[in-house]
């Protein structure tokens, strides 16, 4: 290792963005986007070149980090929720007046923006579980008075779709067998019928997206009748499929709409990498445009009612994200920011995909980071990185603990086992049941494949990751603490029993899902105790950091105290951090320092990697 490679400080990887979420004014010629004021996320408004630049908002503690236009261009919304405790409100900034609005004021209530549509400016669609906290009812709001009319008394569903009128009309529910149902209805008051029924192992892989401007049709993601998620359009008459757009490994993963015909423009797909598959020839030359003219991925995070203009973002695997705003008819693109423009002032690793087999044949995807002096990388300390979720995924791109653990000297893994999504059905569903089994194996199996590559130090491995990734550090802890010198741990379930039954209300609709893909309480406590780390506290025997968020309203504080208080009964030694002002994760800057202030000598002592600042 290089001593001389400089170290790039923690509050330049981890501390607020210069600027970042660029909005576009519905008439394209202002932004809006988030910045610090005060050394705390707000939200800001200015011209397109970012002149006249203000804040509009005042938050004083955990910062704002979602916010949209309203159609009216008069209003700015975003979501806060206090402490970390999800149950997020939706306010409204008035950007000619300033005064910012709690349009939800409920206590222990949670706010969705369910809906918002050019056609219908002054109005959005909320749902809110304010009469029952397993299930959300849609609301219309209406913007310039705040007053909030039911529309819809949820009859079951976990998510709606409306069409251009904003009138709900399709919604998707989970079945007693842990599948989906989706439902539609011709216009409000009509009753409900089935559309499509999934079973148990398309569950994860279908979904409702769109209804089309006829009203006559439904987009949707469907893995029916074929093993990954395929773009459908279904008559709502008479319910036949038409298959719009698939791909045989991989999922559809987002699909661009044209705002005014609602007709689809173009079907994305995250392979190793982001890529667009246009469907509408202008669109597709714009994307040919855009790929053309920048390094990384590209996404559309906005553009005006005329879609004239475009909000474009560019990933890096290897620098800060570069947004630009892309004029259509000159093709023209303009450099807005970056959202951490002093990253350029340090080296940057590289990530690259791979591939590996399974012990059981299974083919598994990963990425691989290797430190900036290290090429070609051999026999490093690594870090095992675990995603959350588990039914999520890793992705290209720059992530800042990537960069992080790559500068400090480290080799980074990171591999989307079994049970993540994205490559189909059969895959995700190989994860059922297989907490603490064969996902747990996909990662032995992938720090054997760096081994046998040569570029891992077999004897000094971490493993790492924060949710299920948390989980899967546990287990690394108390089922192969042969494997791995070190785990560190954020907020990861400890107790698989205790997890399932004390899941937030609003996710009771969805039980059933959790009963088959990871057990039922009532059936299989004896599996999920086995598979629990805290029943095999006593075999700990490497070093283990655990940090936990006191207000996380998923994976609660009981969690980590639970398995703390087993280590310590028994004389264990461990590091364990609470965060009283946060949930599942970190909002605050001074959170994420201090936790990665307690990581970075942890790793050190253990794998003997670089500390900084």
């Amino acid at each position: 290792m290089t001593e001389d490679l400089p170290l790039v400080p923690r509050e330049v990887l981890f501390g607020n963005p210069e600027r970042t979420s660029p909005r576009l004014h519905p008439d394209g010629e202002r932004l809006a986007w988030i910045a610090p004021d005060e050394g705390v996320l707000n939200v800001w408004v200015g011209g397109l070149d970012l002149a006249d630049a203000r804040p509009l908002t005042r938050d004083r503690d955990r910062g704002i980090r979602t916010l949209a236009w309203a159609h009216d261009g008069r209003h700015l919304l975003y979501l806060q929720d206090e402490g970390g405790d999800e149950n997020w409100r939706l306010h409204a900034v008035d950007v000619e007046e300033g005064a910012d609005t709690d349009l939800t004021p409920f206590e222990g209530v949670q706010a969705r923006l369910v809906a918002m549509d050019k056609r219908h400016p002054d109005h959005v669609l909320v749902g809110l579980n304010l009469d029952d906290e397993q299930l959300h009812d849609v609301y219309r709001l209406h913007l310039p008075t705040g007053e909030l009319e039911k529309v819809l008394d949820n009859p079951g569903f976990v998510d709606f779709v409306a069409d251009e009128q904003l009138r709900v009309r399709a919604g998707i529910a989970s079945t007693p067998e842990g599948g989906v149902t989706i439902l539609v209805r011709d216009t409000e008051g009509d009753d409900w019928r089935i559309l499509l029924e999934a079973g148990p192992a398309d569950g994860l892989t279908t979904g409702p997206i769109a209804i089309a401007r006829s009203g006559t049709a439904l987009l949707a993601i469907s893995s029916v009748d074929a093993n990954t998620g395929r773009l459908v359009r279904f008559d709502l008459a008479g319910g036949d499929a038409e298959v719009l757009a698939e791909d045989r490994t991989y999922d559809v993963a987002d699909v661009r709409l044209h705002p005014d015909t609602r007709e689809v423009q173009w079907v994305s797909f995250l392979r190793d990498r982001l890529e667009h598959e246009a469907v509408d020839p202008v669109a597709g030359a714009d994307l040919a445009v855009l790929a053309d003219a920048e390094h990384g991925d590209v996404a559309i995070l906005d553009g005006d009612h005329a879609d004239a203009r475009w909000v474009v973002a560019y990933t890096r695997d290897d620098g800060p994200v570069r947004f630009h705003l892309y004029d259509r008819e000159r093709r023209e693109l303009t450099f807005l920011f970056e959202d951490r423009p002093q990253l350029g002032r340090y080296p940057r690793a590289r990530t690259e995909p791979f591939r590996l087999t399974a012990r059981d044949g299974l083919e598994l995807h990963g990425y691989l980071t290797t430190p900036p002096d290290q090429d070609p990388p051999r026999g490093l300390p690594t870090v095992l990185v675990v995603h959350g979720g588990p039914w999520a995924r890793d992705t290209w791109g720059y992530d800042s603990e990537v960069q992080w653990l790559a500068n400090r000297g480290y080799l980074v893994l990171q591999v989307n086992f079994r049970g993540s999504t994205g490559y189909g059905k059969d895959f995700l569903n190989a994860g059922d049941r297989q907490w603490a089994g064969a996902m747990h194996d996909d990662l032995l199996d992938t720090v054997d494949w760096a081994v046998a590559r040569g570029v891992t130090d077999p004897e000094r491995v971490a493993i790492y990751g924060g949710s299920y990734g948390g989980y899967a550090a546990l287990v690394g802890a108390t089922f192969t603490p042969d494997r791995f010198a070190c785990a560190v741990d954020l907020v990861g379930p400890s107790n698989l029993i205790t997890l399932i039954e004390s899941v937030p209300p609003y996710w009771e609709p969805m039980i059933a899902m959790f009963h088959r893909r990871v057990g039922d309480p009532a059936r299989d406590a004896e599996l999920l105790w086995e598979r629990s780390p805290l029943s095999r506290a006593g075999e700990v025997s490497i070093p283990l950091l655990i940090a936990q968020g006191a207000n996380d309203p998923r994976v609660k504080q009981a969690e980590s105290e639970q398995i703390v208080a087993a280590l310590r009964d028994q004389g264990i030694d461990h590091e364990y951090l609470l965060f009283e002002d946060e949930g599942h994760g970190f909002a605050k800057p001074e959170n994420r320092m201090r936790f990665y202030a307690a990581v970075e000598p942890f790793l050190a002592r253990h794998l003997g990697g670089r500390q900084g600042a």
